[in-house]
């Protein structure tokens, strides 16, 4: 009887399979195979438990065993998120192992050295090679031809000379090792003791969450760079999670002043080969710090020794499609798993994160004071009575405060959350209005590229010039604004500014917002209008006045986070004023300047606002006083998801669990298929996962193009 191992193929599947095992291939639990999975070779990894015993005619074996190892801690993590999200294991393991050509040898580097006389004919081009490769070290060819200024024939012809002869040399490391005793810029006392709290659990080990709280600018980052520092010199490796690509580049300079070097990157814009040499610099031990975006929580880290989740409150952290997750979350988890310390940091945290530091789940270190200037003055603008004349959107008050910061050689800000020129266009005649074919969604209007856009699948069409209804000529009209159309009046009202937009919108690529980045923090933009990337985390040292042009905009909504996220996006956005050389000021464009969020953004009274969220959160049972799910039912054809939805429904099993639905999602179409949502709202300690596990085996399987997906904890309700 041959010998059998199980194995965990990266499938959207829930068990695992039995494989032979051929003579003279020696297998473990976590080791990294190629197996015959139906017509195809897939990766798996070999995994836990008693192997099926398996008709020897229908055993397929194992193809063959490939570098890369998971250890029993990341095993329990992929099994964890699994369990948790109502996953498929394969599918979270696919995850892992995203980068399947992490798994194979790196290849050497070619390179060319001196081997042998000078040739009997040495022309001048010749004698530079020579020249350059002197002093004994080898040089690839390309490199070489570059530093003598020959082609690459001259080069070839030394070879074949017997002048020059090729050799192997390893990889040039992917970043150099960060310096944790670096010299670097003093704290302050109150830095200094959060640091000390923070440095203490990174040098010894062991589980500990810690909730680092600072108003902005207040060097959170300065702070925890120290337990970072205490990490790396107990010999352990380090992960720092940013929420988007965008902060990077300004995180990865901070970083290397520090450290005299920059960590590893990890994100969707990386190349294939860096990708590749960050995952097997991670699992050799090579990398000994990782900056990334969510996913870089699945790197199969050697030894992890400090998570950093920076602005922890981000929803960008939840992922959305595939193996619906909050990194943020699952952090904590892999903390726990690994025996490690976490650290939450934001300016704004979670209102999850705030109960869970009062009630002492999490330790709570807080910074009050800003490292340098004093907090803005912000100033709530009532809209109905200060507000701009009819087809503006900047009231007199912050035209004026632009107009004085920016006469001063001081920049501004002006934020609004949406995208585009105009969130609507529609015909005056008959009022139609462009809708998405795809989605029920309307269409944005992109005039800088004179597109209408569906911000949910990507479709675009020119803007017509007439109404494609009625046939009017000159009837179409913009409905509210969008950044390009601020962007507009601004440009309109000082024709003598430099106007910047910041929006993913308008950049070709993640060099192109970085650099757009650098130009604001150079000083060599006047007015900047941005997006909520502009809220995350930068520092702008000449930036004196930020204006939001819609407050209300968040607010506008039936989430029940709305309240919470409208609080920290101006919290935030407000915070980039008056961070560097200058002393700020912000402006908050409301309708609602007595609501409860403009009241504690003017006021400047966090305390109060978490404490009343808290208190309505738990009258209502939502979280973190008791649990949420969402599942979506989607299908090409409503009927066919209206069919399902309905039989789900009649399979909800009993119990202290409230399902609600199904009905239409607020976003009832996207990309073309029409969606219904269940939500389903429990007591804290009920296993969510569980229930919904219960429900779904007692409902009929999808069928044909029918999908269920399901969000544990969701962070957004569209």
């Amino acid at each position: 009887m041959p010998r059998t191992v199980n194995v965990l193929v990266t499938v959207a599947l829930e068990r695992t399979y039995t494989y032979a095992v051929p003579d003279g291939l020696s297998l473990r639990v976590g080791d990294v195979v190629v197996v015959p999975f139906g017509p195809r070779l897939m990766l798996g990894v070999v995994w836990e438990g008693v192997p099926e015993p398996i008709d020897g005619k229908k055993l397929k074996a194992v193809e063959r065993k490939l570098d890369g190892h998971l250890d029993a801690t990341m095993r329990r993590f992929v099994s964890w998120v699994a369990d948790y999200t109502v996953t498929p294991p394969g599918q979270v393991l696919r995850m892992v192992l995203r980068v399947p050509g992490a798994l194979l040898p790196e290849k050497p580097v070619l390179a060319l050295r001196l081997a042998g006389p000078p040739p009997d004919r040495l022309t001048e081009a010749r004698r530079r090679v020579l020249d350059v490769l002197g002093h004994g070290e080898a040089r690839t060819k390309a490199a070489l031809a570059e530093a003598a200024r020959v082609s690459t024939s001259v080069v070839d012809g030394l070879v074949e000379a017997g002048t020059l002869r090729q050799v192997e040399l390893p990889p040039e490391p992917l970043v150099p090792p960060p310096d944790p005793d670096r010299p670097h810029k003093a704290l302050t006392e109150s830095q200094e003791e959060a640091a000390e709290a923070l440095s203490g659990p990174a040098a010894e080990g062991g589980f500990e969450v810690t909730l680092l709280e600072g108003v902005t600018g207040s060097g959170k980052t300065e702070v925890y760079f120290e337990a970072v520092a205490a990490a790396l010199k107990a010999g352990r490796q380090v992960l720092v999670l940013v929420p988007e690509i965008s902060l990077t580049g300004q995180f990865l300079e901070r970083f290397e002043a520090r450290f005299g070097a920059r960590p590893a990157e990890w994100h969707s814009d990386a190349t294939p080969k860096a990708r590749e040499r960050t995952w097997r610099g991670v699992a050799s031990g090579e990398v000994r710090a990782v900056a990334g975006a969510r996913s870089a929580l699945f790197l199969p880290f050697r030894e992890l020794g400090l998570i950093v989740v920076d602005e922890e409150h981000d929803p960008a952290y939840k992922q959305e499609d595939g193996v619906i997750y909050n990194a943020r979350d699952m952090a904590v988890v892999r903390g726990m798993l690994s025996e490690i310390p976490v650290v939450l940091s934001s300016a704004t945290p979670s209102v999850e994160s705030r109960a869970n530091a009062q009630k002492g789940r999490y330790r709570h270190i807080t910074l009050h004071e800003r490292f340098a200037m004093p907090m803005p003055d912000i100033t709530a603008i009532d809209m109905r009575t200060e507000g701009p004349e009819r087809g503006r959107w900047l009231a007199p008050a912050l035209v004026k405060a632009i107009a004085e910061e920016t006469g001063h050689g001081r920049q501004a800000l002006l934020f609004l959350n949406r995208r585009g020129y105009a969130p609507l266009t529609l015909c005056r005649k008959c009022g139609y209005r462009f809708e998405c074919p795809n989605c029920s969604a309307w269409l944005v209007e992109h005039r800088f590229r004179g597109t209408l856009a569906c911000h949910h699948c990507g479709f675009e069409t020119g803007r017509p010039d007439k109404c494609p209804n009625c046939a009017a000529e000159h009837s179409l009209v913009p409905c509210g604004p969008g950044v390009e159309r601020v962007a507009e009046e601004a440009m309109s009202l000082f024709p003598d500014r430099r106007v910047l937009i910041l929006s993913s919108d308008v950049v070709a690529s993640l060099a192109d917002l970085r650099e757009r980045f650098a130009v604001v923090e150079r000083g060599e933009a006047d007015i900047v209008i941005g997006t909520q990337l502009v809220a995350k985390g930068h520092n702008f040292p000449h930036l004196s006045v930020v204006g939001v042009v819609d407050a209300d905009l968040g607010l506008a909504s039936a989430d029940p986070r709305a309240a919470e996220r409208t609080f920290q996006l101006l919290q935030q956005v407000t915070g980039r004023a008056g961070r560097g050389l200058h002393e700020g000021r912000a402006f908050v464009q409301t309708f609602e300047p007595s609501h409860p969020v403009m009241a504690a953004i003017v006021s400047g009274d966090k305390d109060g606002f978490y404490e009343r969220e808290l208190e309505a959160r738990a009258r209502q049972g939502l979280p973190p006083f008791g649990r949420l799910a969402a599942l979506v039912v989607s299908a090409n054809a409503r009927e066919q998801a209206v069919a399902h939805a309905k039989a789900m429904a009649l399979a909800v099993p009993s119990g202290d669990v409230r399902v609600l639905g199904p009905a239409d999602a607020p976003l009832a179409v996207i990309r073309g298929r029409h969606r219904l949502r269940f939500l389903v709202k429990a007591p804290r300690g009920l296993d969510m996962a569980a229930f919904i596990r219960a429900w779904l085996s007692a409902s009929p399987k999808p069928a044909g193009n029918v999908r269920v997906s399901v969000d544990i904890d969701p962070v957004s309700f569209l």
